[in-house]
C-alpha cells in the first residue's frame, strides 16, 4: 500500500491563491462578505474559475482568510516572546497588531457574526492571549511595564484601535502608528 503525499500547489496555483485570499481580505473589509465571489476573482485577477477550484464557496474562502489572519496573529505575538529584550517585544507586538486591524478593518467581526460556528477560536485565542500574558510578565519583570498592567488593558486599546474610522489609508495609517506610540508610552513603566 502506497501513502498518498500531500501534493504541494506549483507556484502559479500557490501564487493564485494568496491573490485570491489577500484579495479576498481586502474585499471583505472594505465591503463585508456580502462582496461577490467574482468581484474577488477580478481584484485577484484571476478567472472565477480558478478562484472556485481552490474556493468552492465563499465560507470556504472567508474561513481560510480568517484563518490565515488568525496564524499572522499568533505568529506576531511568537515573534515578541522571541525578542532578547521583552519590552521591545511588547512593544512589537503592539505597532504589528495594530498593523494587522488596520489591514482588517472589521473583517473579523464580520466574520464571526456570519459564520460563528465555522472555526473554533477559542482555543486559538486563549494560546495567544496566554503568550502575550507571559510576555508581559516579563516585561513587568524587566522593569519596562507598568506594574498595574493587566491584559484587560491591553483588550481595551485593541477595541479602541478598531475604533479608527479615517476614509484616507494613508491617513489611517499614520493616525494607527500614532495610536500605537500612545498605547506604548501609556504602558511603560
Amino acid at each position: 500500500m502506497t501513502e498518498q503525499m500531500p501534493q504541494k500547489l506549483r507556484a502559479d496555483a500557490e501564487d493564485n491563491r494568496d491573490r485570491i485570499l489577500s484579495s479576498a481580505r481586502t474585499l471583505f473589509a472594505s465591503e463585508g462578505l456580502t462582496v461577490p465571489m467574482r468581484a474577488i476573482a477580478r481584484h485577484a485577477g484571476v478567472g472565477p474559475a480558478t478562484l472556485y477550484r481552490r474556493f468552492p464557496t465563499k465560507q470556504v474562502l472567508a474561513t481560510e482568510a480568517f484563518a490565515e489572519q488568525t496564524r499572522a496573529c499568533q505568529a506576531i505575538v511568537d515573534e515578541g516572546l522571541a525578542a532578547a529584550d521583552p519590552w521591545q517585544g511588547f512593544c512589537w507586538v503592539i505597532e504589528r497588531i495594530c498593523e494587522l486591524h488596520l489591514q482588517n478593518r472589521g473583517f473579523t467581526d464580520a466574520f464571526l457574526a456570519t459564520y460563528p460556528d465555522a472555526l473554533d477560536v477559542a482555543e486559538s485565542r486563549e494560546l495567544t492571549l496566554r503568550s502575550v500574558a507571559t510576555l508581559a510578565r516579563r516585561a513587568k519583570a524587566n522593569g519596562r511595564l507598568r506594574r498595574d498592567f493587566e491584559l484587560g488593558d491591553l483588550m481595551i486599546m485593541l477595541t479602541a484601535h478598531r475604533g479608527l474610522h479615517v476614509s484616507d489609508p494613508t491617513t489611517r495609517t499614520t493616525a494607527s502608528r500614532r495610536f500605537a506610540t500612545l498605547v506604548v508610552q501609556a504602558f511603560a513603566a
